[in-house]
């Protein structure tokens, strides 16, 4: 009995989320759709306080090893569940306005962090499953929320079919290590890895990667990411871009260094493909797009292959980068979401580049805070994307992939081609022929997308100072637990 009320005070921010979320759950069964806002506040509460537990609660092991709450796991939750309480507030007011709101949204997102959660904390194959199919579960549902819209309806159905088929990738590659090694435990393979690798263990790793690459969509597994960003509700997407590519990401970082670390050699050539084929996927694949939201598929195609970098270079300095350069891409993403939800024409939103011309005459203040976004995204010296490269790149570099570290860097320079478009549209063209005056912007998304862009430039070089210490020590207790 002690040992299991040790185990949930460890895991006590899942703990906490389970039970809110089910409570919220029955509160909305008993009052109806009537009580989506209601809802939508207690939830943003949740997840503020779910952050604050993860934050306090004690580091450990439990469940005999299948969860593991460490500086990384700690680091991590409290990002994925206060970018969560984001995505809330910004869905909730969309919902409201499209006249779709269901109390089942933010519920939704309190679920599916209790699996982002538990990816953030895996220790085995398992539990590694488990958190990737709770989250995605509740991602499937959100992808067809608009279910009176076709296109949301066929993107649900393209993430759910793409997800089945990486889910039985992983499952396939998680069964032959489990099978090589004898163990689910990452400890147990890590040790059969260092002693005897063997070409069935290496196989079955390679159908690990590949199941997780699905689930951040680098290249050449990213088929799902531009129709589901263009089909799904932008609150939806904006939720998509953000805390569960984070999760992922520590995910992925955990599942190589902890359990196959000691045959860093063979998947850091995995991932160099993968970071390659992302880079260009990502850069040239975005240049034909007139979509902003596929155009912001195919720009986290590419950034995804950035943040890979870190994790392959196979160091503390390369975790730490990988965490920078992924805060930082999710602050950036908010704002680039925001600025979609904040911009209508006579009710009609604004979803192509063309629509951007003359942004400049009807929302000046829109028009700086999307500029000062595109720049960071594009990697332009001072704003946040900048040093978010800057991490990788180096960290990358740091360990003997400086080619790679190359290509990233031409292809962040073919990306910036659809950066600066958008920047000439808005501020050097005028609007387009018929066009009406820009629609008042609703208050939660314009306060978001101006914080976003307050934060790329100028409040990034005060943000850097408290940052990167907390993304070291992450970084440096990664895998320990006392």
């Amino acid at each position: 009995m002690t040992d299991l009320l040790s185990a949930l005070n460890i895991a006590a921010s899942e703990l906490t989320l389970a039970v809110g979320g089910m409570a919220l759950l029955l509160l909305g069964a008993f009052i109806g759709d009537r009580s989506a806002r209601l809802i939508s506040i207690l939830s943003v509460a949740l997840l503020i306080g779910a952050a604050a537990v993860a934050a306090h609660a004690p580091l450990g092991q439990a469940f005999n090893g299948a969860y593991v709450s460490d500086s990384l796991a700690v680091y991590a939750k409290v990002a994925i569940y206060l970018a969560s309480a984001v995505a809330v507030v910004l869905g909730g007011g969309w919902m409201q306005r499209a006249r779709i709101a269901r109390f089942e949204f933010p519920i939704l997102i309190v679920l599916a962090s209790v699996g982002m959660g538990m990816m953030a904390s895996s220790g085995d194959l398992i539990s590694l499953y488990v958190g990737i199919e709770l989250h995605s579960l509740a991602l499937y549902v959100l992808a067809a929320f608009h279910r009176d819209d076709l296109k949301a309806s066929e993107a649900g159905l393209k993430y759910f079919v793409l997800g089945a088929l990486s889910s039985g990738l992983l499952l396939y590659g998680a069964s032959l290590v489990y099978g090589f090694t004898g163990s689910m435990r990452f400890e147990d393979i890590a040790a059969v890895a260092s002693a005897d690798p063997g070409p069935g263990l290496i196989f079955g790793l390679v159908f690990l990667i590949c199941g997780l690459a699905f689930k951040v969509s680098a290249a050449p597994f990213h088929m799902w990411t531009p129709d589901v960003y263009e089909g799904a509700p932008t609150p939806v997407v904006a939720l998509f871009a953000t805390a569960p590519k984070l999760a992922a990401m520590v995910l992925i970082a955990r599942a190589l260094d902890e359990g196959f670390g000691g045959i860093h050699d063979q998947w850091a050539q995995v991932l160099v493909l993968i970071s390659l084929m992302s880079f260009a996927v990502g850069a040239f694949g975005g240049l034909a797009q007139q979509n902003l939201q596929r155009l912001l598929a195919y720009s986290s195609i590419a950034n995804i292959g950035y943040a890979l970098l870190g994790i392959t270079a196979g160091t503390e300095a390369g975790v730490q980068a990988m965490l920078m350069f992924m805060t930082l891409y999710v602050i950036d993403q908010f704002g680039f979401f925001a600025i979609l939800l904040s911009l209508s024409r006579g009710g009609r939103p604004i979803r192509t580049i063309a629509d951007l011309a003359g942004l400049k005459r009807d929302k000046p203040l829109t028009a700086i805070a999307l500029t000062v976004l595109c720049l960071s995204v594009l990697g332009m010296p001072p704003f946040s994307g900048f040093w978010g490269k800057y991490y990788v790149f180096g960290a990358a570099a740091e360990a003997g992939y400086w080619q790679v570290a190359a290509a990233g860097l031409v292809a962040s320079v073919v990306a910036a081609f659809y950066y600066l478009r958008i920047i000439k549209l808005m501020w050097f063209d005028p609007p387009l022929e018929g066009a009406v005056e820009a629609d008042p912007a609703p208050v939660e998304a314009r306060t978001i997308a101006l914080a976003s862009a307050a934060f790329a430039f100028p409040l990034v070089i005060i943000g850097l100072t408290w940052l990167e210490p907390l993304t070291r020590i992450a970084a440096g207790g990664f895998g320990t637990t006392g």
